[in-house]
């Protein structure tokens, strides 16, 4: 596939197999307990929402943009299935996506929940909205300010507090890590409901399980961490209606990033290639990119091995994607494919450093083939 891609994608560009993304999507679907529910969070790749699997019941979104993104691709029937979250959500943005019809709204503090009140009594409907509790940062609120809020129910008349949501972070390598996570979340449900006599139809839940990204063996490691994951989840299926949130563990392995080499050359003993991308475009989590070698592989047919050290087009030494990498020898306008880029890649770059262009964006699959969604686009407007 890589071959066939290259050949015909204007780099640099990313390319996402929506193959890959669906299989994703159901290994971790079956390794749930076939009562729970699956969520994409959108941050990790908006453009995944255009082959967004039947194996997804919810997509999260974090921001008015990202809304506007859903308003755009999704068909007015699916507003149903987004949840709407975010820190900072203003009185137009809730307006917004409460007559937009978003199936729930999170509350992150006890002024957005008199907020949202606000705006449902202002349209004269009654939405579903979860309360998010804290892991101790600036996301959601302490369990003490959720259970107020749940005893002060009549404060809030126009709304119908129906969950809690909890995401602690990402890339937990440890299942014993995410099983305690979960424990002190459900355990918190239990005890608001003997306190408060409130119980939740849903329990929305991000685990933050890991991506391998640069080991030899990820997909092995991804589908053990996944199994032990599932099953640490699959006991409160019996308690609760749980709804399980991911972003990156679902995307991750369906993005490649394409660059081309633009320039080869050998200083004080060392090759260095020049590529049309760079670290404005390509972002693995927590990464300095040149620290460790990724997934690559160079798209020609030569049989001798060279150590390079790849370089973007970015006017800084930062501008490193590999320090030290054995390849097959390369030429100027040889393509070079980083595999597992599908979440967050495309949307954390410093995009705008240097006023470089955007990379074009693909989808593949092996029905459909290859087929365009944003061509390279010129940014340098918008530093003007």
């Amino acid at each position: 596939m890589l071959e066939k891609v290259s050949s015909a994608v204007s780099t640099p560009a990313y390319v996402f197999n929506s193959d890959e993304f669906a299989a994703r999507c159901r290994a971790v679907r079956d390794g749930l307990d076939r009562r729970m529910g699956l969520c994409f969070s959108i941050k990790a790749n908006p453009f995944l929402l255009h082959i967004l699997p039947d194996a997804v019941d919810h997509v999260e979104v974090c921001s008015p943009g990202e809304l506007h993104i859903c308003k755009a691709v999704l068909n007015a029937a699916d507003a149903g299935r987004i949840i709407y979250s975010g820190v900072n959500k203003g009185m137009s943005d809730v307006t917004e996506a409460l007559e937009y019809g978003v199936g729930i709204i999170t509350a992150e503090s006890p002024s957005q929940a008199a907020l949202i009140n606000d705006c449902a009594a202002k349209l004269g409907i009654r939405p579903r909205v979860i309360l998010r509790l804290t892991s101790g940062n600036q996301f959601g609120m302490d369990a003490g300010s959720v259970r107020t809020t749940l005893l002060n129910s009549d404060s809030y008349p126009c709304v119908d507090f129906v969950g809690l949501h909890y995401y602690s972070g990402t890339q937990k390598k440890s299942a014993g890590v995410i099983k305690k996570d979960a424990a002190s979340f459900f355990d918190l449900a239990a005890s608001l409901e003997s306190e408060t006599g409130w119980s939740p139809e849903l329990m929305e839940y991000g685990p933050g399980a890991a991506v391998d990204y640069f080991g030899e063996n990820s997909d092995e490691v991804d589908a053990d961490l996944l199994e032990k994951v599932c099953n640490e989840l699959n006991v409160y299926a019996d308690r609760y209606s749980v709804n399980v949130e991911m972003g990156r563990f679902l995307a991750a392995p369906c993005g490649t990033y394409f660059t081309r080499v633009a320039d080869i050359k050998n200083n004080d003993g060392s090759n260095f290639i020049i590529c049309d991308g760079g670290i404005n475009h390509l972002n693995y989590y927590g990464q300095t990119m040149a620290m460790k070698v990724p997934h690559i592989t160079a798209l020609n047919s030569s049989e001798t091995a060279v150590e390079y050290t790849l370089c973007g087009s970015l006017c800084t030494t930062a501008d490193l994607l590999v320090r030290k990498v054995a390849l097959p020898e390369l030429k100027v306008g040889d393509v070079l494919a980083f595999a597992r880029c599908g979440a967050y890649s495309v949307t954390e770059g410093i995009a705008l450093f240097l006023s470089r262009e955007l990379p074009a964006v693909y989808l593949y699959s092996d029905e459909k083939g290859l087929h365009p969604i944003r061509d390279v686009r010129q940014i340098s407007d918008l530093n003007i």
